[in-house]
């Protein structure tokens, strides 16, 4: 028995005739005492079920050197001043990808930190002032070898969820399809005021995209469980976790390509039982998405009509004062929520600046409206943290909230990194942490007859792990 066990038993030893403290009670009491020492903390931390991560980028969830074993094997090129990969042949401003770890160290250090934030300093290496421009510019740089990677993704980003105890993953992620041409053309004449005309014009591309989106993620899940040897009898711990899929619609687009792309998705939801909602990513203050808000909230609004099934998550609030002007503030949340039909909101740390904050609580509150809480993400990006994160005025509000990781490979984390974070900057308790990851489950888009097996496997598991940590086997 360690040290913490001891002292977290003598402090909840009652008085005589009072009522045992429960096993939770007990549990969270030693994490108490963890607080003192956070790598212990973390070890305690890296154990506890973790229900869901409903806001996890696909993309930004492998680490750069997956990306450059793959660009290896590959023969990929790597732009000598941006770290871009690219496909062969090489020009003479780029490096082969082939043998680089060995080859020219420096650079490929030098690359890893292109496609991530690991040692990012302003205004250094590929030039980024901001870790919000740091962190956006990398996906592009990685782009090209996730287009031919789809499976080993899935593979990877499997694998990491079983090492970090999550039962269960919304992956945001796209077809090639949602990229085709043939989509992102289809409308000759778009018409902000009739969408049933625009409609018209992409609808005949939808079936047959559809069908290319379905067999490409065949073709990858079956990669998956190959690598993870799912059908062997010792199966990687990765295929245990439970994962679907979010449809995202980027928000810089044109207003007909997001309107194709939102047709696409929700088209895709509806056929395929893998693909469980639809989201809206990249910059929310980029000058294309700030112009185009409202109409990009009317376009799900349209289609949340037409496919009333098909949840939405979306990105919002993303938004803090500077990074925007006063003017931009003070309604995407409730926009989000009250026009476009979201019943998740992802981030949401422009609260405070929303107008009739109260009113909007109350209404996610009564609603269930709830909220993936991104906690490194929003220090890395707008600066947002510590005191200043509105964490406490959702749950003061009782608006339900879930933790999850955002990019981990970008941001070099995992989920336990999170739920650490949420413990010491946040003073979330064991308790909290504990309903953070059943409305992982709770909250998630799993069909209405999947939601009741997945709650009792995280309420066993997290049977086991209190039972472990009560007889004594807590890390040093």
């Amino acid at each position: 028995m360690t040290r913490y066990l001891i002292a977290a038993l003598l402090l909840l030893t009652p008085p005589a005739f009072a009522a045992e403290p429960s096993r939770e009670a007990k549990v969270a009491a030693i994490m108490e005492m963890l607080r003192a020492d956070p790598p212990a903390l973390r070890a305690f931390l890296q154990q506890m079920p973790k229900g869901g991560d409903l806001h996890n980028h696909l993309d930004g969830s492998v680490w750069a050197e997956d990306f450059l074993k793959w660009a290896d094997q590959d023969n990929f090129c790597i732009d000598k001043a941006s770290h871009a990969l690219t496909p062969p042949p090489c020009t003479a401003t780029q490096a082969e990808a082939r043998g680089l770890m060995t080859r020219d160290v420096k650079f490929y250090e030098a690359t890893i930190d292109a496609l991530s934030m690991r040692n990012f300093v302003p205004g250094t290496g590929t030039g980024e002032t901001s870790g919000h421009d740091h962190t956006f510019a990398a996906f592009p740089r990685f782009a090209p070898v996730m287009a031919n990677h789809l499976g080993d993704a899935l593979a990877v980003t499997r694998a990491q969820a079983a090492a970090d105890t999550v039962q269960y993953v919304e992956q945001i992620t796209d077809p090639g399809a949602a990229f085709a041409p043939a989509l992102l053309g289809s409308i000759a004449k778009f018409d902000p005021a009739d969408f049933d005309a625009d409609l018209r014009q992409a609808e005949p591309q939808l079936a047959g995209l559809v069908q290319e989106a379905r067999a490409e993620y065949d073709a990858a899940e079956a990669k998956m469980q190959g690598d993870l040897r799912c059908a062997a009898a010792s199966p990687s711990p990765g295929c245990a976790v439970k994962v679907r899929y979010l449809f995202f619609v980027l928000r810089t687009l044109p207003s007909s390509q997001v309107f194709a792309q939102t047709a696409l998705g929700f088209a895709l939801a509806d056929a395929d039982p893998r693909f469980v909602g639809i989201d809206l990513v990249a910059p929310e203050d980029d000058p294309v998405a700030l112009r185009d808000f409202e109409l990009q909230m009317r376009i799900f609004q349209y289609f949340h009509r037409r496919y009333p099934r098909v949840k939405i998550s979306l990105h919002a609030g993303e938004l803090w004062l500077g990074l925007v002007p006063p003017s931009e503030l003070g309604f995407h949340i409730r926009d989000s929520i009250e026009i476009a039909g979201a019943s998740r909101i992802g981030h949401g740390y422009e609260l405070p600046f929303e107008r009739d904050v109260q009113g909007l609580l109350a209404e996610m509150a009564k609603r269930q409206v709830a909220v993936e809480i991104n906690l490194t993400s929003n220090a890395i990006t707008p600066g947002v943290t510590g005191a200043e994160h509105p964490l406490r005025m959702y749950r003061n509000a009782n608006v339900p909230f879930t933790l999850s990781a955002d990019d981990e490979g970008v941001f070099r984390i995992d989920l336990t990194h999170e739920y650490v974070r949420a413990a010491l900057e946040q003073r979330l308790t064991y308790g909290d942490l504990k309903t953070a990851a059943r409305n992982g489950i709770k909250f998630s888009f799993l069909p209405g007859n999947e939601k009741p097996a997945a709650q009792a496997a995280l309420e066993q598991a997290f049977d086991d792990f209190e039972t472990r940590m009560l007889a004594g086997r807590v890390a040093r």
